[in-house]
């Protein structure tokens, strides 16, 4: 990863901040906080809009000043059976026509592994996937995002592991609809990171673009994620790199964190802008 110095966000125009961050606000309470601490993103995950009228809540967020980035998530497409894999299709048509109601551009995909299969026969079941669900994405105008996830979540979460992964199968599918979602906490451990995201970028695949950070030592595998700057993750100069590489969209704080839901979130969302400010 390249050492040159990248200058700090002086201003919020580019932060996002996913509703899973803020797990315990309800979507209305997280958009309001959003907009009065000058946050100007909000990528929705799907559970923050159970019960609601979808096209209604997208209103809300844009009546309070939030550009919606993305619809989290879809994914999950590798099963030992056809019906398995048949449901996840139902399921992922069912995201991208939330994200057209909401008015999200993109859903982010996680791919998905199945315990008890190669993760090659995984990964081939979820590049079908994606192929037959482009159709559909196409008709709605969502683009969809391959995520990586770190290889500790290649038993059931993703057979998807690297961003060389993501690369190929988006390359593969060969469609404009399909590109990666690079998240730090996922990533930065990958030395051929650097080169990924400028390959990402040379075929206009960077379609998104998250940050966190490790903590040392982690208490929690999935739920001790930091705040920038409270870990070990380059995460300003992973932001060199992708920048490098023409991303100039959102930077979007995704934080899963038991310690972090437990306490105010006026609190946290305060720490959230100053690590933002201070670390990205």
């Amino acid at each position: 990863m390249s050492t040159e110095p990248t200058r700090p966000l002086a201003d919020l125009s580019r932060l996002c901040v996913h509703t899973i961050t803020t797990k315990p606000w309800p979507l209305e309470q997280a958009a309001d906080a959003y907009g009065a601490a000058g946050v100007k993103g909000i990528t929705v995950w799907r559970d923050a809009l159970a019960g609601r009228n979808v096209a209604a809540a997208g209103e809300r967020l844009k009546q309070q000043g939030l550009r919606i980035i993305s619809l989290c998530r879809g994914g999950f497409f590798a099963h030992v059976d056809g019906a398995g894999r048949q449901a996840a299709l139902d399921d992922n048509r069912r995201a991208i026509d939330e994200a057209a109601a909401l008015g999200a551009p993109l859903v982010v995909l996680v791919c998905g592994a199945q315990p008890g299969q190669p993760l090659a026969r995984s990964r081939a079941q979820i590049q079908r996937g994606i192929e037959a669900l482009l159709p559909h994405a196409e008709q709605n105008d969502v683009r969809l995002a391959i995520e990586p996830l770190h290889p500790m979540y290649a038993d059931s979460r993703s057979a998807i592991n690297t961003l060389a992964q993501a690369n190929d199968i988006a390359l593969a599918v060969g469609s404009d609809m399909v590109g990666v979602a690079v998240d730090v906490y996922h990533v930065w451990w990958d030395p051929e990171l650097e080169s990924e995201i400028a390959r990402a970028g040379r075929a206009g695949k960077l379609f998104a673009f998250h940050v966190c950070d490790w903590k040392t030592p982690t208490v929690d595998l999935l739920e001790d994620r930091g705040l920038p700057g409270e870990g070990c993750i380059d995460v300003r100069g992973i932001r060199a790199s992708v920048e490098r590489a023409g991303f100039n969209g959102f930077i979007e704080v995704e934080i899963f964190s038991k310690h972090y839901w437990a306490m105010d979130q006026e609190q946290f969302l305060s720490r959230i802008v100053e690590a933002y400010r201070t670390h990205v």
